[in-house]
C-alpha cells in the first residue's frame, strides 16, 4: 500500500508517518519467527483455514492469534467461564455443580486466567480431567498475574494458552476489555460466576450478547456485592443456571 494510502488512513502527519514506516521496515521477521519457534509459539492468521469460525463472527476479531499449547482446541464446543477476581468460596463451590457434566459432555472451558473466578475455572477444569483454554490480556513474555505462571506452565503443557498480543507486549489495562471479546467470540455461551454491579464481566456479557450469544448467571445471596452483578443479569434477561445440565439444555441438547 502505497505511503500516502497509509498516512491517510492513521491521520498522521508526514513526520510521523516517515517514522512509523522506518520502524516497520526495520523489524526482523525471520529473527522473530525464530524466537517464536524456540519457545514452541505458533500463530494463526486472520486468512489461515484454521483460524476460528466463531471468531470470525464477531464485531472486531482479532488480526492474528498467536499460541501456545494444543490449538486443536479451537475446533471444539466450547462454554466461557468469567466473573470477580475477588471471588470466593461461594465460586467454586458454584463450579463443582456447574464444570463437572459439561467436561463430560467434552466441552472446553475458557476463561481469562485472572485472579479469582478465571484461575479457579482453570483449576478446577485440570482437576476434574477438563481441557480449557486461557486469553491473555498481553504478550506471553510477561505473564499476568505472575502468581499463575505455575497454572500457565500447565495449561501450555496440555491445553492452550492464547493472545492476540506478540510475545514482547506487556499487558496494559486496556487489554483486557479487548481480550474480553475473545473469550465470548470464541464460546457458545459466557457464564458469569460472581460479579459486582461494575465489573470486566458484565462487559464480556455484554460482548456476548453483541455477538449473538447466550449469557448465563449464577444467581446469589442478595446481601453479597458480588452478586449485584450476576442478579441484574438474571432480571435483564440472562438464563439462570444451578449445574452444567442447564446449559447443556440450553446450547447443545436436542
Amino acid at each position: 500500500m502505497p505511503t500516502s494510502k497509509l498516512q491517510q488512513i492513521f491521520k498522521i502527519n508526514s513526520h510521523t508517518m516517515e517514522k512509523f514506516k522506518n520502524e516497520f521496515l526495520s523489524i526482523n521477521v525471520h529473527k522473530l519467527i525464530k524466537l517464536y519457534n524456540s519457545k514452541n509459539i505458533s500463530y494463526i492468521t486472520f486468512n489461515d483455514p484454521e483460524y476460528p469460525k466463531a471468531l470470525k463472527e464477531i464485531h472486531d476479531p482479532p488480526l492474528i492469534l498467536f499460541l501456545m499449547g494444543d490449538k486443536s482446541l479451537l475446533s471444539k464446543h466450547a462454554i466461557a467461564v468469567v466473573g470477580a477476581r475477588a471471588a470466593n468460596h461461594y465460586a467454586r463451590t458454584a463450579l463443582d455443580f456447574i464444570l463437572p457434566e459439561l467436561i463430560r459432555n467434552h466441552i472446553v472451558i475458557i476463561s481469562g486466567l485472572a485472579k479469582g473466578t478465571d484461575t479457579y475455572a482453570h483449576e478446577k477444569t485440570i482437576e476434574y480431567g477438563g481441557e480449557t483454554i486461557a486469553v491473555l490480556g498481553g504478550g506471553f513474555f510477561h505473564l499476568y498475574p505472575s502468581e499463575n505462571k505455575a497454572l500457565a506452565a500447565k495449561i501450555v503443557k496440555n491445553h492452550l494458552l492464547l493472545s492476540e498480543y506478540p510475545p514482547i507486549i506487556k499487558p496494559e489495562k486496556w487489554h483486557f476489555p479487548m481480550r474480553n471479546r475473545i473469550i465470548s467470540g470464541l464460546s457458545k455461551g459466557t457464564v458469569v460466576v460472581q460479579a459486582k454491579k461494575r465489573s470486566g464481566s458484565l462487559i464480556t456479557a455484554d460482548m456476548a450478547l453483541e455477538a449473538g450469544r447466550e449469557v448465563f448467571a449464577l444467581p446469589g445471596p442478595i446481601d453479597d456485592s458480588l452478586s449485584e452483578g450476576t442478579n441484574h443479569l438474571i432480571q435483564q434477561g440472562a438464563k439462570l443456571i444451578v449445574s452444567g445440565q442447564d446449559i447443556l439444555e440450553e446450547l447443545f441438547l436436542d
